[in-house]
Parts: C-alpha cells; structure tokens; sequence
C-alpha cells in the first residue's frame, strides 16, 4: 500500500515537472508566434531586404525609411561595450572567488555583489545620465550628452554580477583532484586556474557569457535614458545612438494605433532582437560542444 501510494506520489511529481517545462516551450513558442503574426502585414507592405539592408531609420517622419540597420548597429555597439566590460571583470572576479577568497570572505563578497543585479534598470539609466556621461565629457570633450559609450559601461558593470556568479559556481564545481593533480606537476595557483580550472569548467563560463549577451542585447531603460533616441549607422561610441530595445520602448507608448504600418515596426524590431538573440545562444552551445570534445 506504502509503495503504490510512493508510486502515485512520483507519478503527480514527474507529471508536474513535465507541465511546466511543456509550459516554458509553448509560451516560447507564442511569443514567437505573436511575433511572425504581427510582422507579417508589416512585411507585405515593406520587402525583407530593404529592411535588412536599409540604412536609414524613420517609420515615424513624413518620409518613413525602413531600414534596420542603424538599430542593429546601436545595439550591438551599447553591447559589443558591455561585454568589453563584464566578460573580463566577471571572469576575474570569479576567479579570485572560486580560487583565491576565504571561505568567510567569499561569503560576504558574492551576496553583495549579487545585489547589482537587484537594482532598478532605471536607476542606472539615470546614474549613466547623470553622472558617468559628466565624469566622460571631463577626458573627451566632444562626447555628446547622450551616447553609447556611457550606457554601455553602465550595462557592462549592471550584468557583471550574471557573468561573475554562473562562472564562479562552474569553476567551484570542478573536482579538488584536478586542482591537485595540477599542484604534483609544480603548477601554481594561476597556472591552474588559467590552464586547467577554466578549460575544465568552460561549458558554465560560456553560459554565462551568453547569459550577459543575452542581458546586454535586451537591456531597455538604460539605453533608453542614456543612449538618445537617435538612429544613427555609425561604430563612433561617442555618439548618440538608438536600440532596438529603446525604439520599442518609444513607439509602444500608445501615441501611435494598433494596427498602422508606424505600429507594426516594433514588432519587426522585436523579430530582429529574437533572431539575433538566438543567433547568439546557438554560437554559445555550438562553442561548449566544441570545448567539451577538445577536452
């Protein structure tokens, strides 16, 4: 009796693991599917290799341009900066936790470096604005008031702690013998770190490296507050340029009908962001693939 009522008791469990992941895939699956719904009266009106190859912006000007590419270009400008911050800052930080920090250190450092990614997104739009951009145009004093170059060090600084974290939990996961093996040979603790605990543990850094991408290319407020709301195709960090994330955020305000051409752009936009977005996590589990054979 005992064991039929285990038995029902694992069945309702394993049932419930089942729905929910069967609930993560079909909600996947809606938004893209709300998504390719809502492109495509956009694309009846607008041929797919203008808008892929356009490059200029301006769906909302008495001469609407199409042309995705300025946005395409900012945001991977603001995250091409991010990643330039947060994939070697995270990866050290990892390393001195993983590696380096007492237990009782460790203890302390991660909580409160956790507690970046408890922040408001706005509150660090306005912090890139406010006083990064200032303390920016006092070493270049061409820098314009809204830019890519502050945000991007912002963004950089609020996914450390995603990069930082997963890497860390990778790197603690590799077994003591390892390390120790490394030891016997006359390595030191950074020889091990560098050339065996790392290359160990490559398949969780490269997670969470593809978890800061994926943070840094859908980052909105703070591109929005600080980057301006210009489109511009320009690799200048200096200058002021437009995401894909922050064009949506401006034209789903509700200033424009559900249902116009004008409208149906940020659903374009959003195709854009998912497909690069994936583009990214495929290149991410195609390079752990890689790295687990070659080692």
């Amino acid at each position: 009796m005992a064991r039929a009522a285990q038995k029902i008791k694992e069945r309702i469990i394993e049932s419930f693991l089942f729905l929910s992941a069967l609930a993560s895939v079909l909600i996947t699956m809606s938004i893209v599917g709300i998504l390719l719904y809502e492109s495509y009266g956009f694309f009846q009106e607008i041929p797919i290799l203008d808008f892929l190859t356009g490059t200029e912006w301006t769906p909302l000007f008495a001469e609407p341009k199409y042309g995705i590419l300025p946005l395409v270009a900012g945001t991977l400008l603001t995250t091409f900066i991010a990643l330039s911050v947060a994939l070697p800052l995270g990866l050290i930080v990892a390393i001195y936790l993983s590696e380096y920090a007492p237990h009782r250190l460790r203890e302390i450092i991660k909580p409160i470096l956790e507690l970046l990614a408890a922040v408001p997104t706005v509150v660090y739009g306005y912090f890139a604005l406010l006083f990064l951009t200032p303390l920016l145009q006092e070493i270049y004093a061409d820098l314009s008031g809204f830019n890519a170059l502050s945000p991007g060090i912002i963004i950089g600084i609020m996914i450390i702690p995603y990069v930082s974290s997963v890497s860390e939990d990778a790197m603690r996961a590799v077994p003591m013998h390892i390390r120790e093996g490394s030891y016997a040979t006359g390595a030191t603790k950074l020889q091990t770190s560098l050339k065996v605990v790392i290359p160990a543990s490559f398949s969780g850094i490269a997670a969470a490296f593809i978890m800061g991408i994926s943070r840094a290319i859908g980052e909105t407020m703070v591109v929005a507050v600080a980057a301006g709301m210009m489109p511009n195709l320009t690799a200048n960090p200096t200058e002021s340029v437009q995401t894909l994330t922050a064009y949506i955020v401006q034209v789903s305000q509700g200033d424009l009908p559900h249902g116009t051409l004008e409208y149906s752009t940020i659903f374009a936009a959003g195709l854009t962001l998912f497909f690069m977005t994936l583009f990214f996590n495929v290149v991410g589990f195609w390079l752990r693939k890689k790295i687990r054979e070659a080692y």
